[in-house]
């Protein structure tokens, strides 16, 4: 373990090394983008040099990627996330985000679910309706490392960085639920639309009130005393010990580290800041969330070592980049003619939510949890398609989309000027 830990960590090291000063690329995309490139070169020297391939295999076949992500390193960067949170961007825009996070979300899984059901078929798969579902569901949520990742690196105006990150962060406890449930009735057990509805309230409702309970006494315990590491050991305690009793308790960890990391936010900012150390926690946060994003895109790159890709499989992968864009595209659409007839002053802008809406290691991490009788082969392939497209073309590329998004606003704003 120590000797894989080191190996990860020194990989993250150099390529972001590389990545920063030769490159000139965002750390997280350069990291993966090298760690990619080398992997492909590990296996395309395999058959003359095998022996730094296999090395390489076996080492990274000791990761268990499914386990690291959602029982680990998942509840400190969606802790730190939230955390991080411009709060009150995100109070102005929170009917947005809520009509994101819950009607979009689910309007995907169903018409991503019920395209792939056909696509599937065009490239010699047979999967259920139930199968294309659980795709849907695992690939609709947006991811909020990916996202978040990506908005601090971008000039996003600031109702769209709230609209992008809060629905990132709320909607994995929706389209947790909904997966679970499919994968539940993978073996026998058909849920209701009444039983998914009361699963989502229950898990979600009970995940965000632990954190919100969890977190106040954790605040006030920081303001008792004036001493900084204790302030960071307590915030590490409600980070990694939250998710865990929720996990223990069934409801939905994911959105307990959210709440969590809100609520002791919101709640600080209201307590006499003296003995609190603000920057002290702001500036742990964001080094963490950094070191843990590196690492874990490393990890997404050496997928291309371990990932079974089949030639079917990599085409439906691309084809599913299509479908899952427009999909994204038509339920977003949905959701802001909705939100248009609720809030006529609420803006938003379809093309950056439907461009930034990313998809990263949690989408992996769920593709992997399904069984190998369901399907999974195709779909962890045409997951890890998906995301490495999601990642390095529409991460790398939302600045400058931004900028011409935003330059006609600008032109428009210079002309009137006097």
């Amino acid at each position: 373990m120590l000797q894989l830990i080191s190996v990860l960590v020194g990989i993250a090291a150099l390529f972001g090394w590389i990545s920063a000063r030769v490159l000139r690329l965002p750390n997280t995309i350069g990291t993966m983008l090298l760690t990619a490139v080398t992997s492909v070169s590990l296996v395309l020297v395999a058959p003359i040099w095998p022996a730094p391939h296999q090395v390489v295999v076996d080492l990274i076949r000791e990761i268990d990627f499914q386990r690291l992500m959602l029982h680990g390193m998942l509840a400190l960067l969606l802790f730190a996330g939230a955390f991080l949170l411009d709060l009150e961007g995100l109070r102005r825009q929170k009917l947005p985000v809520a009509l994101l996070a819950t009607i979009a979300t689910v309007l995907s899984t169903l018409v991503v679910g019920g395209i792939t059901w056909y696509a599937v078929r065009l490239f010699g798969y047979h999967s259920s309706w139930l199968e294309c579902l659980l795709f849907g569901a695992l690939i609709s949520p947006t991811d909020p490392i990916a996202v978040l990742e990506m908005l601090r690196r971008v000039d996003a105006p600031r109702h769209l960085q709230a609209q992008l990150a809060g629905e990132s962060l709320f909607n994995d406890g929706v389209g947790a639920v909904i997966f679970i449930s499919l994968l539940a009735a993978t073996k026998g057990v058909s849920p209701t639309a009444s039983h998914l509805v009361t699963q989502m309230l229950l898990s979600a409702g009970g995940g965000m009130l632990l954190g919100s309970l969890l977190a106040i006494p954790i605040a006030y315990l920081m303001h008792s005393l004036d001493n900084p590491p204790i302030d960071l050991l307590l915030s590490l305690a409600l980070a990694l010990g939250g998710y865990a009793i929720a996990e223990a308790l069934g409801i939905s960890a994911p959105l307990e580290a959210v709440a969590s990391g809100l609520v002791l936010r919101s709640v600080i900012q209201r307590l006499p800041g003296e003995r609190i150390a603000h920057h002290d926690l702001k500036h742990f946060w964001s080094n963490l969330d950094e070191i843990q994003n590196a690492i874990l895109f490393v990890l997404l790159g050496c997928g291309f070592l371990v990932v079974t890709f089949k030639r079917p499989a990599v085409y439906l992968g691309m084809t599913e980049v299509l479908i899952v864009n427009l999909a994204r595209i038509a339920t977003v659409a949905f959701v802001l003619l909705l939100l248009k007839l609720l809030r006529t002053d609420c803006r938003s802008s379809l093309p950056v939510l439907s461009w930034g809406g990313l998809r990263g290691g949690l989408s992996i991490a769920l593709a992997l949890s399904i069984p190998s009788s369901y399907g999974s082969a195709w779909i962890v392939t045409s997951t890890y398609v998906l995301v490495v497209f999601s990642i390095l073309v529409q991460g790398s590329t939302m600045g400058l989309f931004l900028r011409r998004y935003q330059a006609p606003s600008h032109a428009v704003a210079h002309a009137a000027a006097p």
